[in-house]
């Protein structure tokens, strides 16, 4: 496993909020923890004769449920510019962007379609697992910032939606 999965798996885990996650492959075995109030700790150890690596990071905020969920819409903000009175629905996870349930089935919703709090509008999948998102607003979807099947970051505009 290069560095970089490592770096980026702990940047996963520390947003998803969950207390504990264990990785163990044919040559190395990865165990993060994140006690509450504490700093997380991982621990990464090679079946290969290396010395076993610890890194301290910044202490992470405990979420209620370790269920992705939703972010807050929030209101983009850019002056003079006629999409400042949309709501963007941002990515609440790092992972892959997905416009419906499978290939073969049709999109959660398209530009032009009234979305009501709660419903689905698209899956994000992170570590085969899917993850639905809800809108979390009334509205009617403006436009879709994102392509479907592709990788998406963390707290990324997904959709514009025009609430009124």
């Amino acid at each position: 496993m290069k560095l970089n999965e490592i770096q980026d798996l702990i940047k996963f885990v520390a947003k998803s909020g969950v207390s504990e996650v264990e990785l163990e492959t044919k040559d190395v075995k990865i165990v993060i923890k994140t006690p509450a109030g504490k700093k997380e700790q991982v621990f990464v150890q090679s079946a290969t004769p290396v010395a076993q690596t610890v890194v301290h990071t910044t202490p992470v905020q405990q979420v209620a449920a370790p269920v992705a969920e939703t972010k807050a819409p929030e209101v983009k903000a850019s002056a003079g510019n006629d999409e400042s009175k949309y709501i963007t629905v941002k990515s609440p996870m790092i992972g892959t962007f997905y416009r419906s349930s499978s290939p073969d089935k049709p999109a959660f919703v398209n530009v032009g379609d009234d979305v009501a709090a709660g419903k689905v509008i698209c899956i994000i999948e992170a570590m085969k697992l899917f993850n639905e998102i809800e809108s979390e607003v009334k509205g009617k979807i403006v436009k879709v910032l994102v392509n479907d099947a592709t990788p998406v970051e963390y707290d990324q505009p997904l959709f514009l939606i025009d609430p009124s």
